[in-house]
């Protein structure tokens, strides 16, 4: 499986708060952002998948729900989460 337990905690250990901060939004976007770039991956070979297509648009809105509740909150903590994980050009 691409996304086991040491996996994500190692994402939520590096982008939250602790090893099980599971709930933060920084944590969230990193952990949908690896998702993201896996299920990419997969659509590059498989392009007539088309479940895995909606289920990647998917992922990508609750992602840009997250950053544009973090711009609300607080904008450095979204300037930060950004330039770390790279989204933005």
């Amino acid at each position: 499986m691409y996304l086991d337990a040491a996996k994500k905690a190692e994402i939520f250990g590096k982008y939250g708060k602790s090893n099980t901060d599971t709930g933060s939004p920084e944590s969230q976007i990193a952990l949908f952002s690896y998702r993201i770039n896996h299920l990419t991956e997969h659509l590059k070979s498989n392009k007539k998948d088309y479940s895995t297509e909606r289920s990647l648009k998917m992922l990508v809105g609750k992602r840009r729900r997250l950053l544009d509740y973090l711009i609300d909150v607080d904008i450095e903590r979204y300037r930060a989460i950004i330039k770390e994980l790279g989204i933005r050009k």
